[in-house]
C-alpha cells in the first residue's frame, strides 16, 4: 500500500498548526460554534470546514450550487431548513427522492408527521395504518389520500406528450401553492424557480399515485428520464463554475455527480465540480457511492483537481440544523449574492447573473 505522505519529511513541517480547544460560551452563536469546531479534530472539525467551503461557494460569483438530498429528511424535521436553502438561495438546483417531495407536500397540505420510537410494534402499527420511519409515525389514511390526489393531479396534464421530472414538480409545486397553509419545499422552489430533479420518481409515493391513476385508465403520462438528465447536464455546462453539497448519498448524490461526466462526454468543456461539501453516514470502505469520498470522485473527473472539498460523517439531523443557521447569520453574503435564474417552462433554461 503506497502512502500519502512523503518518504522524507520534516517534523517542524509538519507540527506547524496546533488545534484549538473548543470555547465555552454562554453567547455562542452558530456560526461562532462552527468556527470553533473547525479548529478541533474529527468530524467536528470537518463540519466547521463544510461551513467555510459553502461559504466559498456563495461568495463566488460564477459558482453554481447544486444539491442532493437523500433520506426521510422531512419526516425527520429539516423541511423548512430545505426551504429556507431555496428561498435565500443557498442552493441553486436540487434533486433529492419522491419521498422528501411526497412528505413536504403531506405538510404543506396541513398535515404532519409525528414522533414515535424506533422500538414500537410494527405490526401493530399496521392494523391501525400508522406508518413508522424509525422513530417518526405518519398517517397511512392521508398518505393514500394524497396518492389520489397526485394521481388525478397527472391525469389533469397533457397526455399528448411526455414531461420531465423537473417540469411535473415545478407544475405540482405551482398546483400545491395555489392553496397550503405554508409553503415547503415543493411549492417554494416553484414560486422563485429552482429547479427540482427527481430521478428515481417511481419509487416513491409520487410514483404510486401516478401509476394507480393509469391502472384506473386516467392517464398516460411518460416520464422522459433523459431529458431531465440533459437539462442537469446543460445548467452545468452553462455554468462557469459548479459546486455541490450533499446530505446522504444514493440516487441524488450520483445523480448530480454525473452531470460533469456527461458535460465532458458531450465535449463542453467541463472539468468537474470546483466545490464539494458532503455529510453522510455510510462509509467508503464498502465500495459503495453512498460512502465514497469526493477524492474518489476525481478519478471520474466529477470533481475538479484541486477542488474545495469537505467530506463530514454525521447524521444529516444533526449536520443541517447546525450550517443552514450559521449560514442564516452571514446575511451580507447572501444579500450580496447574485444566483443564477432559470426559464422553468417546457424546457429548462438557466440565465447567470
Amino acid at each position: 500500500m503506497s502512502s500519502l505522505m512523503p518518504s522524507r519529511v520534516r517534523k517542524e513541517d509538519l507540527l506547524t498548526q496546533p488545534t484549538s480547544p473548543f470555547r465555552v460560551s454562554s453567547s455562542n452563536s452558530a456560526t461562532s460554534l462552527l468556527e470553533g469546531m473547525a479548529g478541533t479534530a474529527f468530524q467536528g472539525r470537518q463540519l466547521g470546514q463544510a461551513f467555510h467551503v459553502w461559504k466559498e461557494m456563495l461568495a463566488d460569483p460564477d459558482c453554481t450550487i447544486l444539491m442532493g438530498l437523500a433520506g426521510a429528511m422531512v419526516p425527520g424535521g429539516m423541511r423548512k431548513l430545505v426551504r429556507f436553502m431555496v428561498e435565500n438561495r443557498l442552493i441553486d438546483i436540487l434533486t433529492s427522492t419522491g419521498a422528501n417531495f411526497f412528505h413536504d407536500i403531506h405538510e404543506s397540505k396541513g398535515f404532519h408527521h409525528f414522533q414515535g420510537s424506533a422500538d414500537m410494534d410494527d405490526e401493530a402499527l399496521g392494523e391501525v395504518m400508522v406508518d413508522r420511519m424509525h422513530d417518526v409515525l405518519a398517517d397511512e389514511v392521508r398518505f393514500r389520500e394524497h396518492d389520489l390526489w397526485i394521481g388525478s393531479f397527472a391525469a389533469r396534464l397533457d397526455q399528448s406528450r411526455p414531461y420531465t421530472t423537473r417540469e411535473f414538480l415545478y407544475l405540482l409545486g405551482s398546483e400545491v401553492g395555489r392553496d397550503c397553509p405554508e409553503d415547503g419545499i415543493v411549492t417554494a422552489a416553484a414560486k422563485h424557480k429552482v429547479p427540482l430533479f427527481c430521478p428515481a420518481i417511481g419509487d416513491s409515493s409520487i410514483g404510486i399515485g401516478v401509476a394507480e391513476s393509469r391502472h384506473r385508465g386516467e392517464n398516460r403520462l411518460i416520464f422522459d428520464m433523459m431529458a431531465d438528465v440533459l437539462e442537469i447536464t446543460n445548467a452545468v455546462a452553462d455554468s462557469k463554475a459548479t459546486g455541490v453539497i450533499y446530505f446522504g448519498g444514493g440516487t441524488p448524490k450520483n445523480y448530480t455527480q454525473q452531470s460533469e461526466v456527461v458535460a465532458i462526454l458531450m465535449n463542453r468543456g467541463k472539468e468537474g465540480h470546483r466545490y464539494g461539501v458532503q455529510v453522510v453516514t455510510d462509509a467508503p470502505h464498502w465500495g459503495g457511492l453512498s460512502g465514497c469520498t469526493l477524492a474518489e470522485s476525481q478519478s471520474w473527473g466529477k470533481i475538479a483537481k484541486g477542488a474545495k472539498m469537505v467530506d463530514c460523517h454525521c447524521d444529516s439531523t444533526i449536520a443541517m440544523p447546525l450550517l443552514v443557521s450559521a449560514l442564516a447569520e452571514q446575511k451580507d453574503l447572501i444579500a450580496n449574492r447574485r444566483p443564477p435564474s432559470f426559464d422553468m417552462g417546457r424546457v429548462l433554461r438557466i440565465r447567470l447573473p
